[in-house]
């Protein structure tokens, strides 16, 4: 008895998995627009099979349940489904690779691809077939690379949730997003967590990389020989380094937040021709910005506070113009080591700085007179850190007040000669969490 009743149960619950399939279907199929919509049932491989059977163009509704099995997708189709449509690739190679034009993965969890960093192992791989790719509304999670573009043009990764490696060797980890040699591709409102990088980048052209929510990396966005192409409104959470730009030129950079880096907020190195504006670092950090041999660039209408260092510029770094910047209780507002005056202001506007002690007797909303914040001590200081047990001693206070008296006793270095005497105006909105909703992305 026992056994016949446990024989129905098992009938009675394929029966009811059955309808609620072909109930989807029914509820699905008018809504599409393509050529032609397939069902497909989770299985061992039934996924390939039916990719393999599809028409060009072909929409395939995947039912709830786990597709076990890599699969290649290589001609233009859709695949879509719920989150509870599960692609396991069993730990080898890529979970998907996507070969042709025109394709959709939207609304699908994929987990568990291979972990070999040589063959770059990809919860979604696009391969330099995959021009106009549509990544949408999926839920990545375990595999080794989240969505890896590998040469499409103008592929479209929207509203993903990828939960990376945890791996406590964070080079052995793969990075959430991964982009080579891609134009014209659009990374926007996805919300990675966890990994090595949230977002990199590397010889490429023409991306565009928006409202991010970026936690728990290295570096939330790192670019790397990679120009003509813009990081606008992301936010980095709990990241060692936010935004590491490097070799790259023509980059606009702007509305993006750097919270509580654990080293630097913007990381610059051999950018050149860019624009930094509004974007705000704050909180915890070693250096808000670094700047290392880059020139012709434009840092205009940012907030800097709390950070050990508020910027950081060496190394020959040149024809910068940096005015109407807000620097605001940081340790230390700038560290520059140099025997050149840079002058930081631009159309008789300078900087706001939160440690200026200036007066504005003509009311004009500019200190009456320039400010200074490398004098003689402070680089004394940066070449002998043991110097900070005389910072409070007779000569120091001497050498300090010769300095401001003889102004030719200064080496060189930043002069802010319009120096603002309130913060500009800032949309401090930019500094929301963005919303997420139960599938865990971005709204």
């Amino acid at each position: 008895m026992t056994g016949n009743h446990a024989s129905k149960r098992l009938q009675a619950s394929i029966t009811i998995r059955v309808m609620l399939a072909v109930i989807l279907c029914i509820v699905f199929l008018p809504s599409m627009s393509t050529a032609q919509t397939i069902c497909v049932e989770p299985g061992d491989n039934t996924l390939q099979s039916a990719i393999d059977k599809a028409p060009t163009g072909a929409t395939l509704l995947l039912q709830p349940g786990i597709f076990t099995g890599t699969v290649v997708i290589n001609k233009p189709l859709t695949l879509t489904g719920q989150l509870t449509s599960i692609l396991d690739g069993g730990g080898e190679g890529h979970v998907v690779m996507v070969d042709a034009p025109e394709v959709v993965i939207s609304g699908l969890s994929i987990t568990h691809s291979g972990d070999s960093l040589a063959t770059e192992d990809s919860g979604i791989f696009v391969t330099a077939k995959g021009d106009n790719a549509l990544i949408k509304n999926n839920h990545l999670d375990n595999n080794l690379i989240g969505v890896y573009l590998k040469g499409p043009e103008k592929a479209l990764v929207l509203n993903n949730r990828v939960l990376g490696s945890q791996n406590p060797h964070m080079n052995d980890r793969g990075n959430a997003i991964h982009i080579w040699n891609s134009s014209g591709s659009v990374i926007e409102k996805n919300h990675l967590t966890h990994g090595r990088d949230g977002i990199f980048v590397t010889t490429s052209r023409n991306n565009s990389f928006r409202k991010n929510l970026i936690e728990d990396m290295r570096f939330a966005i790192h670019y790397m020989y990679t120009n003509n192409s813009q990081v606008i409104g992301n936010r980095s959470v709990d990241n060692h380094t936010a935004y590491a730009l490097m070799f790259s030129d023509k980059i606009d950079v702007s509305d993006n937040v750097s919270e509580s880096s654990r080293d630097r907020g913007l990381l610059l190195n051999f950018v050149n021709y860019s624009i930094f504006k509004r974007n705000v670092v704050r909180g915890g950090t070693d250096k808000c910005v670094f700047i290392y041999n880059a020139n012709f660039n434009q840092f205009d209408g940012n907030y800097f506070e709390a950070c050990n260092i508020g910027i950081h510029f060496t190394a020959g770094s040149a024809q910068n113009i940096i005015a109407r910047n807000s620097f605001v209780d940081n340790r230390h507002q700038v560290k520059y080591i140099g025997t050149r005056h840079l002058e930081w202001s631009d159309n008789g506007e300078g900087n706001y700085w939160s440690d200026n002690p200036a007066f504005d007797l003509d009311n004009n909303g500019i200190a009456d007179v320039p400010y200074q914040p490398n004098d003689l001590v402070d680089q004394i200081v940066w070449r002998y850190p043991l110097a900070k047990l005389l910072l409070n001693s007779p000569a120091t206070q001497l050498l300090k007040w010769a300095q401001s008296e003889f102004p030719l006793l200064h080496p060189g270095g930043v002069i802010d000669s319009a120096a603002l005497m309130e913060t500009p105006m800032i949309d401090m909105s930019i500094l929301s969490i963005p919303k997420i909703n139960i599938t865990g992305v971005i709204q």
